[in-house]
């Protein structure tokens, strides 16, 4: 470059284009979504919204909103967990964050899902103010979903198939007292599959985190089942 080239106090030096650091960008929004998951008639079932409101209106989606400038993460995960369920002290654990720039189409949003387990007669349903009305279907025959909601749901199931294995997170499902019978059919709709009733039964009772009450309960023409109890001396590890 001549000297004569050279860009002066009064002329500042141009570039074809800015630096894709100094292209100002709109903040990313961050919301939490809530996979509420509970039993219903010996199926394992998630809630659901239908969207009254562009995009996706008409489809249904996870219950979820923005995290507000002054709740924690957990904190907007009950919130909307009171809101759409009308539960409070339920199991609740943090999944995943998904954050593909292009699930929503109106802004880039982050979200941090949860998922919570409920126990069917703990439920009182509400429906939030975006929604047109929510409902339950089974995970296995879900509608189509807005946004990334099919795969949420989908890494939901993996995570929690996973944890069945090595914890005792189905009994989140489960009255305090209960058949074996009721335990197993929440490990087969988790699961997604029939388990031989003898191995299994054989297999949970090895374990030692079962505790036999003096309750039965009587199903129909058939002998009153014993009913059973998680053992507080047991470590639940979910």
């Amino acid at each position: 470059m001549r000297a004569s080239d050279a860009p002066t106090r009064d002329q500042p030096a141009t570039r074809q284009a800015p630096l894709a650091s100094e292209v100002r960008q709109e903040n990313p929004s961050v919301t939490v979504d809530v996979v509420i998951l509970t039993m219903r008639k010996r199926r394992l079932e998630a809630l659901l919204v239908k969207r009254k409101r562009w995009p996706y209106e008409g489809l249904w989606a996870i219950p979820g909103g923005v995290v507000a400038a002054d709740e924690s993460l957990e904190d907007a995960a009950r919130r909307k967990l009171e809101q759409e369920a009308s539960v409070r002290d339920v199991y609740l654990e943090q999944l995943y964050t998904f954050g593909d720039p292009h699930r929503d189409p109106r802004r880039r949003v982050i979200t941090v899902v949860y998922y919570a387990l409920i126990r069917a007669d703990e439920l009182r349903l509400a429906v939030a103010d975006d929604a047109a009305e929510s409902a339950w279907f089974p995970v296995d025959a879900l509608p189509p979903l807005a946004f990334d909601h099919e795969s949420i749901l989908t890494y939901t199931m993996q995570r929690l198939r996973g944890k069945l294995e090595y914890t005792t997170i189905g009994f989140q499902l489960l009255a305090p007292e209960f058949t074996l019978s009721d335990l197993q059919e929440v490990y087969e709709a988790i699961l997604n599959r029939p388990l031989d009733k003898r191995n299994f039964r054989k297999k949970v009772l090895s374990t030692g985190i079962l505790e036999l009450t003096t309750h039965t309960r009587k199903s129909g023409q058939h002998r009153p089942a014993a009913l059973y109890r998680f053992s507080p001396r047991a470590d639940r590890g979910a």
